[in-house]
């Protein structure tokens, strides 16, 4: 079999600039780690989910307000999370895929949202099904909204953070 690489290809080099050696690979450069971190948070999230539906679990014939409610804290978190990762502290490059993407992405849940309201418009509760899927969208964008103001405001409270990157 071939290599992946594709052969280096002589350039001719402008005489005002020094060439640059290209970068030694390292193993903790690419998208492995951040795939990886994304999986381990993502399961981590999912099992938070799973135990919020079981410590207030909602009968199959009910309207599904675990879920409205995982959705709406985990929305509002991302809020939190993210004023405090882009305007507050220099964050690891790990960090928003691990904790963002994987742990509050696995927390939260579309695909649950979608099939309750699915089995809601199956049992023929449409008027109740379009509450939850407006309901839901709506709740989960003032969730993030009300969060980030939120945060901002203690922030602006407390002054520049350790980073320095505190938008005014």
């Amino acid at each position: 079999m071939g290599s992946s690489r594709s052969e280096v290809v002589e350039e001719p080099i402008d005489p005002d600039t020094d060439p640059v050696p290209p970068a030694p690979h390292h193993p903790w450069r690419g998208q492995g780690p951040v795939v990886g971190v994304v999986a381990v948070g993502g399961a981590l999230g999912a099992m938070a989910r799973y135990g919020a539906t079981l410590l207030w679990s909602t009968p199959s014939s009910a309207f599904p307000w675990t879920i409205l409610l995982v959705n709406a804290v985990g929305c509002a978190i991302i809020g939190v999370f993210l004023v405090l990762i882009t305007e507050m502290w220099t964050a690891h490059r790990l960090v928003r895929p691990f904790f963002g993407t994987g742990v509050l992405g696995g927390f939260t849940t579309f695909s649950t949202y979608a099939v309750d309201f699915a089995r809601l418009v199956q049992e023929g509760r449409v008027a109740i099904a379009f509450a939850y899927l407006m309901g839901t969208l709506v709740v989960a964008m003032a969730a993030v909204w009300a969060a980030v103001a939120a945060t901002r405001r203690v922030i602006g409270a407390y002054g520049d953070g350790p980073g320095g990157r505190v938008a005014r």
